[in-house]
């Protein structure tokens, strides 16, 4: 204190003018915030740009992707009506050759069942004829002809009885000649068929000749043998 008291007056007073430099947080200017935003908004913006720009490269690039994903799925549709063109063709071909196939194979058996039928029927018709048609003259002729044409019980059955019949047709010198009127399938299966038959007869021998044609009615049994077919039974049916 002392020591201040005998200072002169002229250096009391530069102390006191004399003032220490402010700090660096005094000596800068008060930062205004108007400002600090108007600079960060502009950043901002431009961080918009950038990501605006960013999200339509890519969405250009994604749609350039689409398009070249597109361009074979196009191209596939486009060839997919050829291709099912042609399915749809080839299943028409194959489908029409069943259908032909198989019309073709019921035509065949329809004309294969059709022959037999009238095979059956010829041949039944043929017995009645062998059967009542033997002349004495040739008896041993006509009855080989009727066991040439016989097979099953009828064949055994009258085989049996042939030579007996042989001597009574020589014995009266019979002779007899029919002809069929009419003669239809009365059933038919596979391998066999009855045929009915309607005989016209005229018959001579020693004691009665030129006598009047007599009908007769046969029920004739037939049996597939082979290619051809054979009689297996016959019954006279009564007018």
């Amino acid at each position: 204190m002392a020591a201040d008291a005998d200072a002169p007056e002229g250096e009391m007073s530069d102390t006191e003018t004399t003032k220490p430099p402010p700090s660096e947080s005094e000596s800068s200017p008060p930062t205004d915030s108007s400002s600090t935003e108007e600079q960060a908004v502009p950043a901002a913006d431009a961080e918009d740009d950038e990501t605006s720009t960013a999200e339509a490269d890519s969405d250009g690039t994604d749609a350039d992707g689409e398009d070249q994903a597109e361009k074979p799925a196009k191209r596939r549709l486009s060839m997919s009506p050829v291709r099912l063109a042609t399915v749809v063709v080839l299943i028409a071909i194959l489908a029409l050759g069943g259908v032909v196939g198989w019309l073709g194979f019921r035509t065949y058996q329809l004309r294969e069942d059709q022959e037999q039928r009238e095979l059956f029927l010829r041949v039944g018709r043929q017995g009645a004829v062998n059967l009542t048609t033997i002349d004495w003259q040739n008896v041993n002729h006509d009855i080989q002809r009727i066991l040439d044409s016989a097979t099953g019980p009828f064949y055994e059955d009258f085989s049996k009885r042939s030579q007996p019949f042989i001597d009574v047709v020589k014995k009266v010198q019979s002779k007899s000649a029919g002809t069929v009127t009419e003669a239809g399938l009365e059933s038919v299966s596979r391998n066999e068929a009855r045929v009915l038959v309607a005989v016209s007869v005229k018959t001579s021998n020693l004691g009665a000749e030129d006598q009047p044609p007599r009908a007769w009615r046969m029920r004739i049994d037939v049996q597939k043998v082979d290619d051809g077919a054979k009689i297996s039974n016959v019954l006279f049916v009564p007018s």
